[in-house]
């Protein structure tokens, strides 16, 4: 039976960039997770040992289960995308078998940019023509968007926890109030009860 191992990895709002290595044993599914913003590009770079007898795939989908990249028998690619919504994205390594010599482990090196990191702006100088200067200033206003961005985001994820909170710290008050109400009518039924009780026994007037 296969094992499923997953290396989650939360990466930092600003520093949009991860590069990781690590071992694929054989029959192994291995996954890197990654939470990125909405419209935001992210690019992966992956690189795997040579190894006989031993077929890798990569997979990166979101957590809706949508294929965003699939490479059959991988060795070395690269995939990009821009994320339609916040979400986690996760990239997954298959390993199977398919031969003799196929039972060892198999060095993996991924690299993962996403935001400002992902662009590439040597392209965008040659294209725009921008001097050394002026590409500096496009990438620092490109990293303040994002900040800017990030600081909303939080700022709008803040909100929505306060609100979170003073619902449920009012939910929690009409219980307590409720609780409260069933234990006195409660009490005044057994009180009730059991005066009725006594009564019929004669044992009170």
């Amino acid at each position: 039976m296969k094992r499923t191992l997953i290396v989650a990895y939360l990466l930092s709002l600003v520093a949009g960039s991860l590069a990781i290595s690590f071992r694929l044993e054989p029959e192994i599914r291995k996954c890197v997770k990654e939470e990125v913003h909405k419209d935001v590009l992210v690019v992966g770079e992956y690189r795997l040992s040579e190894l006989a007898g031993q077929r890798t795939d990569v997979v990166v989908a979101d957590s809706k289960g949508h294929t965003l990249f699939r490479k059959e028998s991988a060795t070395k690619g690269r995939f990009a995308f821009t994320t339609e919504e916040y979400d986690m994205f996760e990239v997954c390594f298959y390993s199977v078998v398919t031969g003799h010599g196929g039972e060892q482990e198999r060095e993996v090196h991924l690299q993962l940019k996403h935001g400002v990191e992902a662009k590439n702006y040597d392209d965008l100088a040659k294209a725009e023509k921008l001097k050394p200067m002026e590409l500096e200033l496009r990438r620092l206003e490109d990293l303040a968007e994002s900040i800017v961005n990030d600081f909303a985001y939080m700022r709008a994820r803040e909100e929505e926890m306060r609100d979170t909170n003073e619902s449920t710290n009012s939910r929690v008050l009409y219980f307590g109030v409720f609780s409260m109400l069933c234990l006195l009518f409660l009490a005044a039924w057994q009180i009730f009860y059991l005066r009725r009780f006594f009564q019929a026994k004669k044992l009170i007037e």
